[in-house]
């Protein structure tokens, strides 16, 4: 492979987030050639930014967003169902970083439905040689070296995700979203302050769910061992979809409960 080299003044303005993973990502949802959630996935990106200290244009408008979707993803290259993941990063631009511009990528991962429910389900394990913080920008997606150690564990052993703690050897999500734990008619999940993500297509089932006496929601400080008691468990990641976990270590989960909730939940778009 040839290599490519670039100076210092032309990554300096241009990739702050290759440089200093100085960036914030975000995702949008697209069903049926209609983006759904916008509202949340905008509020959500723009705190996100606020967050990281970033200069967020006058131009960052919900309609900006909207018809840049419509016209560069859905018209443009007739995806009809799929997740948008929305990259900013900071450029050296500025008098400060604060006063830098900002620019923006953003990638495709088309799907049949956003809100079913992937057909493998998936294996977790507990890790416990990294842990993740429970800190103001724990909640939100940035750069964090402990998803790309955990990734490449959960590869190297044959894995489909890992379970991160926090310091506190709580529960706090998988590298690539949130996890919900279902007892009976109850659904447990991670309290923000543990390191889980806030995440608008999480918020959105939950919420459905709450409003329509589906399941009791609770937030919880979740102990590793927890895992084990569950009945089923779900994985929401804004990134890759859902997804329901079949076993962690020797304990296999059924789907048949959250099969029926995510059901439920499609017929209200």
């Amino acid at each position: 492979m040839e290599n490519t080299y670039f100076t210092s003044e032309e990554l300096q303005l241009r990739n702050r987030a290759f440089l200093s993973g100085d960036a914030v990502k975000a995702s949008f949802f697209i069903r049926n050639s209609k983006l759904i959630m916008d509202e949340e996935c905008y509020f959500f990106l723009m705190a996100s930014m606020r967050k990281m200290r970033l200069n967020i244009p006058l131009t960052y408008t919900l309609e900006f967003f909207q018809n840049l979707f419509t016209e560069n993803v859905m018209e443009g290259n007739g995806v009809q169902n799929g997740i948008i993941n929305f990259l900013v990063f900071r450029n050296s631009d500025g008098i400060t970083l604060s006063k830098s511009s900002v620019s923006y990528y953003f990638e495709v991962e088309q799907m049949e439905d956003v809100l079913s429910i992937q057909q493998r389900p998936l294996e977790l394990d507990l890790i416990k040689e990294i842990n993740v913080n429970n800190n103001l920008l724990s909640n939100i997606r940035v750069h964090c070296p402990e998803n790309i150690y955990g990734g490449i564990y959960a590869q190297e052993n044959d894995l489909d995700d890992v379970i991160l703690l926090n310091p506190n050897k709580r529960i706090a999500r998988a590298t690539t979203g949130n996890l919900l734990f279902l007892e009976g008619n109850v659904i447990k999940v991670p309290k923000q302050s543990e390191g889980a993500y806030i995440s608008p297509l999480l918020e959105n089932f939950v919420t459905f769910l709450h409003k329509n006496d589906l399941a009791d929601i609770q937030e919880h400080e979740i102990i590793a061992f927890e895992s084990q008691k569950a009945e089923e468990i779900l994985l929401v990641s804004d990134e890759k979809g859902i997804s329901s976990v079949k076993k962690i270590r020797n304990k296999t989960f059924e789907n048949i409960r959250f099969t029926e909730l995510i059901e439920s939940w499609k017929q209200s778009f």
